[in-house]
């Protein structure tokens, strides 16, 4: 298992890098020490609806080396080969396999993946996994051999599980930010932020400072308000875990702070996503030095979304079909579709058939793909590295 002093590490490190992509090198190189193994290696991908991945970024990391070279050789010479992409979407989130799991018996014996490809990243016995996060993006994991012996020993995998759910929580983190439009900014540049309400606190959790979504949010008292300069949750429930969250990120002095999220609930509106970042390098942005966490919350209603009219007129759609196309580009799946319009499921998977048939497509992904085609409706990158 990976000792304490290494663990608050790797945390206090990957606190950093959620702020700041430069600092993701070092975390990846504290996680290689921590495990003993040659390196690792990130990839964010869309996983949509037919559990298809298609990758938006894939970063190479040896003991905290970026290797740039590696990356445009897989992406433009072995992504296309890579007989595990389609299957990598089907397997269970959070579950850790073998690189050995995910070829046939034939394929590791004449795939150039896992024969030429696979030796030069020391990752012939490397684990794989995927963590699936929100609207639809999953963060996909490798680590790759380790440096003494070829053995995965339970205690090493104990300690990749034990490192799953703060990798997670970096993910969300990262795409909060990204949807916010708020990637490489500083603490103080956050606050110009209106894609997210930006809410910084002290180590005592009372607020420092906060943009204006924020404060138009907590003038509502709707799901969340502040009293005294200290935050709360309008219900019981939801309050409790928003206290948690936040003293998990803000413990006693000389404590390593935890990273959480939770949801705010609203009497008139879609719930709140609020995530809490603990900020353990103060000196990183010296104007803001009294911030020791940062809150992000999302307000779904705020968020910019694909114009559902816009893409019913240009794709000639009716009004109910521009907004099932709409909310499966933005990774609704069907049935949460069917739940928001009160219908059954049969009846959007009517409509999805409709939608196909009548623009000459025989897959749902192609219908996804063509609604993100159109102006105005691409995603924001979840890193800038």
């Amino acid at each position: 298992m990976i000792k304490r002093d290494a663990f608050e590490r790797i945390l206090a490190s990957m606190h950093e890098a959620a702020l700041d992509d430069t600092r993701w090198s070092s975390a990846s190189a504290l996680i290689d020490d921590a495990l003993g193994v040659h390196g690792n290696c990130l990839a964010f991908a869309d996983l949509n609806s037919s559990k298809e991945l298609q990758f938006s970024f894939v970063g190479i990391f040896f003991r905290g080396q970026r290797h740039h070279e590696l990356e445009r050789e897989y992406l433009e010479d072995y992504y296309s080969l890579d007989e595990r992409v389609p299957r990598f979407g089907k397997v269970p989130d959070s579950k850790l396999h073998h690189i050995t799991d995910l070829f046939t018996e034939e394929e590791l014996k004449h795939s150039v993946v896992y024969n030429d490809f696979a030796p030069r990243m020391h990752a012939r016995n490397s684990i794989i996994l995927r963590l699936d996060g929100p609207e639809g993006l999953s963060f996909c994991w490798g680590i790759n051999d380790p440096v003494e012996g070829s053995d995965w020993s339970s205690a090493r995998l104990d300690s990749i599980r034990r490192l799953l759910p703060h990798i997670r929580q970096y993910m969300r983190v990262r795409q909060a930010l990204g949807s916010a439009g708020a990637l490489g900014a500083s603490l103080t540049q956050m606050l110009d932020t209106t894609g997210a309400g930006i809410i910084q606190l002290d180590r005592h959790g009372r607020i420092v400072e906060m943009n204006d979504l924020a404060r138009d949010l907590l003038r509502t008292g709707d799901g969340l308000f502040d009293a005294r300069g200290s935050l709360f949750a309008r219900t019981p429930q939801d309050n409790a875990k928003l206290q948690g969250v936040l003293n998990r990120a803000l413990p006693p002095f000389g404590t390593q702070g935890v990273g959480g999220s939770t949801v705010v609930r609203r009497a008139s509106a879609l719930p709140l996503a609020v995530h809490v970042n603990p900020v353990d390098r103060q000196e990183t942005d010296y104007g803001v030095w009294p911030v020791a966490a940062l809150m992000l919350v999302v307000d779904p209603a705020s968020r910019h979304r694909i114009d559902p009219a816009m893409a019913g007129a240009v794709l000639g759609l009716t009004k109910m079909e521009s907004q099932v196309a709409v909310l499966l580009a933005e990774g609704r799946s069907v049935a949460q579709i069917a739940a928001a319009f009160g219908r059954k499921e049969s009846t959007i998977r009517w409509h999805v058939k409709q939608m196909s048939s009548k623009l000459g497509l025989s897959r749902q992904v192609d219908l996804v793909r063509l609604v993100l085609s159109l102006p105005g409706a691409q995603r924001a990158s979840i890193l800038n590295v």
